[in-house]
Parts: structure tokens; C-alpha cells; sequence
């Protein structure tokens, strides 16, 4: 478990939002869904008034991370009922930035019509696509190809002409894997 899955485990057992603690802290919700998802860190500041914020001492969570940090599960639970922020998706990475040297991964919670970022900074990178709830359509160029439950697509990154939008009517949900 890395220090933002931690966090936001803390902060949905105290039954607070994003907003409310984003609030707390003086940052914005934004910011907190990335530390969350581990696209950011926060500064010590920072992580300091977020903890503050969610009642919980930053020394016993990082003292908690530092125990759990060699392997790491994402449950159903957690992106089943995924709190979205205004983008419509949400990527919960399995790592965090600086734990993460051959491989990125994350499961992905897309709203119906929200597309995930490229990853602009990736050349000659391999992606795996694996669609568990819902439908996506990948976008490379001019080819698009759609992928119902339990498809899986395995294609090198296309950082200029590509992208992963929810064209479904529902909640779409992916494992992605990507080497760095």
C-alpha cells in the first residue's frame, strides 16, 4: 500500500471527502485526488495539514507505509466505488512515483464520455490494456479499437495521436500496465 491509497483509506473511515479535507488542508480537491492516487507528493507541509485534516498523525502514516510498501493491492472495493473528482476518472496507481523504476500500473475509473491523459513523456513504451467493467475505445491514429469486459490489448505507446475514452453508457473500469 503506498501513502495515498493509505490516505485515502483513512480519510473514507473517517467518512470525509475529498472536498472536505482538500478544505481542511488548504489545497484544492484536485491536488488531493492526485496525492491519493499517487500522480503527485505532497511537500511536508503539505502531507502534514492533509493528515491534520483527517485526523491522523503523519508520523504513524508514514511509519505505516514504510511497512507496506513491497507489495500492494487494489481491492474492488476501491475503485468499484470510486469517489470521481470533476475530471470524470480517477487512475489509482499500485505504486508511487518514486517506488516505480521498470513498470507503471493503475486501475482506471472512467465516467461515461472522460478519456485518461497520455502519458506524453513515454518513447518507444508498451502498454497493457485489460477492460474489467464497462467498455473503452483506444484511439492510435486513425485506428480505434473497442474493447468490451474482459478484452485485453497489449500496443506501443502513441504519445501524439492517442487515447482511452469511456464511449459506454456506464462506469468503465481497466488494469493499465506501462513500461517507463
Amino acid at each position: 500500500m503506498n501513502l495515498g491509497s493509505l490516505m485515502r483509506r483513512y480519510r473514507k473511515a473517517g467518512k470525509l471527502t475529498l472536498k472536505a479535507v482538500a478544505e481542511k488542508a488548504g489545497i484544492s480537491e484536485g491536488f488531493l485526488s492526485q496525492v491519493e492516487n499517487s500522480v503527485s507528493s505532497p511537500s511536508v507541509d503539505t502531507l502534514i495539514g492533509i493528515c491534520n485534516a483527517i485526523g491522523l498523525s503523519a508520523g504513524d502514516l508514514l511509519n505505516h507505509v514504510d511497512r507496506e510498501e513491497r507489495l500492494v493491492v487494489i481491492q474492488k472495493s476501491d475503485w468499484l466505488h470510486a469517489e470521481l473528482p470533476k475530471s470524470g476518472f480517477v487512475t489509482r496507481r499500485f505504486l508511487s512515483p518514486e517506488n516505480r523504476s521498470v513498470i507503471d500500473s493503475a486501475v482506471l475509473v472512467l465516467e461515461p464520455g472522460k478519456s485518461i491523459p497520455v502519458r506524453k513523456e513515454v518513447r518507444n513504451g508498451q502498454e497493457v490494456l485489460s477492460v474489467l467493467e464497462g467498455s473503452l475505445e483506444l484511439v492510435q491514429g486513425e485506428s480505434r479499437t473497442e474493447l468490451l469486459k474482459g478484452d485485453s490489448v497489449h500496443f506501443w505507446s502513441y504519445p501524439e495521436k492517442q487515447s482511452i475514452t469511456n464511449r459506454g453508457k456506464g462506469l468503465a473500469v481497466a488494469l493499465w500496465v506501462g513500461t517507463l
